[in-house]
């Protein structure tokens, strides 16, 4: 008989704590919800107009996937770069940059060569620079 009401009583007790550990992992969800504040605007930047100490950077890491933000503290500049790719063709899409009450998100897609183009065999090293106004916000990526 103690040994049916102690499987009863732990089987109770794990009931509760799934219930309760479900309804605060609910809660934490439910607080890192982002409320769009606003689209930003931006410009995409020709290299030619990346700051410099910007383009070193994006020299020092070309070779990898990276995620940057540099500022001038009268723009925010965003730069997504996608790393080595065997061949060139590739462009990038700006997906969303917006304000929300919480930062800043950004992002884009690498879109490969158009099939029907013959591509250079010359590996390329896609990314994008946008600068934007600047804001005082931490920078998503997404």
């Amino acid at each position: 008989m103690t040994l049916n009401r102690t499987r009863i009583v732990v089987k109770t007790v794990c009931g509760i704590l799934l219930a309760v550990c479900t309804l605060l992992s609910g809660c934490t969800f439910m607080s890192q919800e982002k409320v769009k504040l606003r689209d930003l605007e931006f410009t995409v930047l020709s290299e030619e107009k990346i700051p410099e100490e910007l383009k070193a950077l994006v020299e020092e890491r070309k070779e990898e996937p990276f995620q940057l933000t540099y500022t001038d503290n009268e723009f925010l500049y965003i730069c997504i770069g996608y790393g080595k790719q065997e061949t060139g063709g590739y462009s990038i899409a700006v997906d969303q940059l917006c304000l929300t009450d919480a930062n800043i998100c950004a992002g884009t897609s690498l879109l490969g060569p158009d099939p029907s183009e013959k591509s250079n065999r010359t590996p390329s090293y896609p990314y994008i620079v946008l600068k934007t106004e600047y804001l005082d916000q931490t920078v998503v990526f997404e």
